[in-house]
């Protein structure tokens, strides 16, 4: 196995653009939410015909499930506000004549309203369930994957110690925000998924991407926690931790 010095070099120099985790195969390992959310965006996407995913990251999964159509929809756009991912978007989605929109994620939508009669977004930093409303055209559909509360928190407390956990990101307020934007709820179901880190280079390549699991996590800055998680999983086996997931999906009253 590669020593810690290796390890560490290794996790600080990979590229983390975009929401490609190719680079963890046999390094890293997450459980699929049953659910299969490309599989329902790309459903809801044969039947549309003006479609926005609201900050698209890479593109990858957009990307995904437009591949597998035979018919894409006449009118395509992505909204996105990290610029080292506006570039990898580009080249993942115009392809497929989609539209790519720099706007910041708290920022008002810039559609007229009544544009889309689907909206999308998966995982999404912030959202507003009121401008999703706003944009939607009547009977028109909004579904999400977002993050839910804790996720991956045995690695986050393992990094900082004991954080506390809201409730902001819960099921009940995304579904509470949805109907209060005038809304009907269809779908809501929610998941607990098994993540195992099998180096501790994984675990340094994960915090640098997924950058709100331990705020402002640098190499050099967590070096010593990194040091003892190596030694752990020398001794124990893989890192465990749990991603939590839920699933939204709603309507726009006719």
């Amino acid at each position: 196995m590669a020593s810690f010095e290796d390890l560490l070099a290794e996790g600080a120099a990979v590229p983390v653009e975009g929401w490609d985790f190719s680079w963890f195969a046999g390094r890293a390992t997450e459980e699929r939410p049953p659910w299969g959310y490309s599989g329902l965006l790309r459903r809801r996407l044969a039947t549309a015909a003006a479609a926005v995913d609201l900050q698209t990251g890479g593109g990858e999964v957009f990307a995904g499930a437009l591949a597998g159509l035979e018919t894409a929809p006449p009118v395509l756009t992505a909204t996105e506000s990290w610029p080292p991912n506006l570039a990898v978007a580009a080249g993942n989605l115009e392809r497929f004549g989609v539209s790519i929109v720099d706007v910041a994620d708290d920022a008002p939508l810039p559609f007229p309203d009544a544009s889309f009669d689907l909206v999308s977004s998966r995982h999404p930093t912030v959202l507003s369930l009121a401008e999703v409303a706003r944009v939607l055209l009547p009977a028109g559909t909004f579904l999400s994957q977002l993050v839910g509360p804790g996720s991956v928190r045995e690695l986050t407390d393992f990094m900082m110690g004991p954080q506390p956990v809201g409730d902001g990101r819960s099921p009940a307020r995304a579904a509470a925000a949805a109907r209060e934007a005038g809304l009907a709820v269809v779908d809501l179901r929610e998941a607990a998924l098994r993540m195992e880190f099998h180096d501790v280079a994984a675990v340094a390549v994960f915090l640098r991407k997924v950058i709100w699991i331990v705020p402002g996590f640098t190499v050099d800055g967590y070096r010593d926690r990194l040091a003892v998680l190596h030694e752990r999983i020398l001794a124990e086996g893989p890192f465990v931790a749990y991603a939590q997931r839920f699933l939204i999906e709603a309507r726009k009253p006719d």
